[in-house]
């Protein structure tokens, strides 16, 4: 928590042209930006979810095979549901001012 997992998801949304507020969908679970096109851009936030199977409910099978860009924060506790292939970032903190960012591709 708070290693900066909704501010790097606002900075990327920034340079995908994303019109309007981008914030963590904690409660929501998940939030629906556009970008220029007019495409949806998704961001979910699962910290809250007790079981896996709640992202089913959700409809995750559909927004990851909608083929546009799913940003998942705490995707730890959906591994079974996640694409076959995605890039996952990690994001270290310090606890003060340093991340160490890794991005690595995953074909599973």
């Amino acid at each position: 928590m708070g290693a900066g997992k909704t501010t790097l998801i606002k900075a990327i949304c920034e340079k995908l042209n994303i019109s309007g507020p981008v914030s963590s969908p904690t409660f929501s679970i998940v939030n629906e930006y556009t970008d220029e096109q007019g495409d949806p851009v998704y961001h979910f936030d699962f910290y809250r979810i007790e079981d896996p199977v709640e992202a089913l409910e959700l409809g995750i099978e559909e927004y990851f095979s909608s083929g546009n860009y799913c940003f998942v924060e705490w995707a730890e506790k959906i591994p079974m549901f996640l694409p076959d292939k995605f890039a996952l970032i990690t994001i270290e903190s310090d606890h003060v001012e340093k991340r160490n960012i890794a991005i690595k591709t995953i074909n599973q």
